[in-house]
């Protein structure tokens, strides 16, 4: 009965299994260390958020407070030296293939759990289980698949189990999530959306549209985009076991204004990252047509532009050589050098934190009666636009 298992199941079966339970992985991370641990994006049932520890203790060994922490300094700290596993900083290769060594080596970082981990569980079972023996659980893991599935099946079974998340969550998305996709805001990180389709890894492929709203219970913004761990979150609150407590703002437009009030104002700094991707079509849209002309008249003009696309449309600072010539391409490009310039202008709007409204309004008054008189199309229609946000 051990070597051939509790049960007997094709091949086949056996593969829907390690599906089955690698998923229930991924779904205990996106919701219960990602969500709500490391976020407060939502509060779980205490019976809930005990399930997702014991799981996550039986088939990963993963500490809920090292994992908060570090992922809290990874939003802290995005795209500098000191995030733990960014591609930008590390390269995508380590980060892909190794990144569970990165998460390994952060969590000896003492600094790093007394600044972030705060919050996370302090009961017995944390203490003298879960964080105290936090490798007992795989063995245990290997055990039971061991009796129910046979040796060979449960050890390939166990060994895709602990395997699932160091590969997806520590390497694809922390990876691929900062280097690969198409991104829906314009945030100063290289975060990107891997996929619309948040299935395989709980909705954690949604990575660009998390980072614009860290603190959203909800991964998926655009009506394209699906995000399963969202559907389970919303099982568990039908049925009273999990309450949400953020979501990220769903911007509202009225009828262009004349100018730009009080209201237009604060709607704007509400929905910050829908202005920036509204944005940056308007200076994809100008920067394609500014290509275009360029090739006619400048093609060593034009290759420049070319071979900084990615820092001129996510407006990433160019230094030393690169820097000179981008400044040298710009001015013979009126357009890119006038988006430039009111991108870092716009961006100002929310940086000023000790600016009054009043200094605000004028500043965003003003800078819409420019964008309108520059003649430049795409940044005409983007100012239009941004005279019609409303307040929800």
């Amino acid at each position: 009965m051990f070597f051939s298992g509790l049960l007997d199941l094709p091949w086949w079966g056996y593969v829907a299994v390690a599906l089955a339970l690698t998923h229930i992985t991924i779904a205990s991370v996106t919701i219960y260390l990602h969500r709500c641990q490391a976020h407060r994006a939502l509060e779980l049932h205490p019976l809930v958020s005990h399930f997702f520890r014991f799981w996550l203790w039986l088939t990963t060994g993963m500490v809920t407070k090292e994992w908060a922490a570090i992922h809290r300094k990874h939003h802290a700290k995005v795209e500098t030296a000191d995030d733990p596993h960014s591609p930008q900083v590390h390269g995508i290769n380590r980060v892909l293939w190794l990144g569970v060594f990165l998460y390994v080596k952060e969590a000896y970082n003492q600094e790093t759990m007394e600044r972030y981990g705060h919050g996370t569980p302090d009961d017995w079972m944390e203490r003298n289980v879960y964080t105290r023996h936090s490798v007992w659980g795989v063995f245990v893991l290997l055990a039971l698949n061991l009796v129910v599935f046979g040796v060979v099946p449960g050890l390939l079974i166990w060994l895709t189990q602990i395997a699932w998340i160091p590969f997806w969550a520590a390497g694809v998305i922390n990876g691929i999530g900062h280097y690969f996709g198409y991104r829906s805001y314009d945030v100063a990180d290289a975060s990107t959306n891997i996929v619309p389709w948040g299935i395989l890894i709980g909705g954690e492929e949604l990575h660009n549209n998390h980072h614009a709203f860290a603190a959203s219970a909800k991964l998926s913004s655009k009506w394209y985009e699906f995000d399963i761990g969202w559907m389970y979150i919303c099982i568990l609150e039908s049925l009273g076991l999990a309450t949400v407590k953020r979501l990220a703002p769903k911007p509202r437009f009225a009828h262009p204004k004349a100018a730009v009030d009080l209201e237009t104002l604060h709607a704007v700094i509400a929905n910050r990252y829908d202005v920036l991707s509204r944005y940056a079509k308007s200076f994809r849209r100008t920067y394609a047509e500014e290509l275009e002309r360029l090739r006619k008249w400048s093609p060593r003009d034009a290759e420049v532009l070319h071979s900084l696309k990615r820092a001129l449309l996510r407006g990433q600072a160019a230094a030393g050589t690169e820097g000179t010539r981008l400044a040298e391409a710009l001015k013979n490009s009126r357009a890119l050098a006038t988006l430039v310039a009111m991108r870092n202008e716009l961006l100002a709007l929310w940086e000023r934190s000790s600016a009054s409204k009043e200094q605000l309004l004028r500043h965003l008054q003003d800078w819409c009666r420019r964008a309108e008189a520059s003649g430049i199309a795409p940044l005409v229609d983007f100012s239009r636009r941004l005279r019609s946000y409303a307040l929800a």
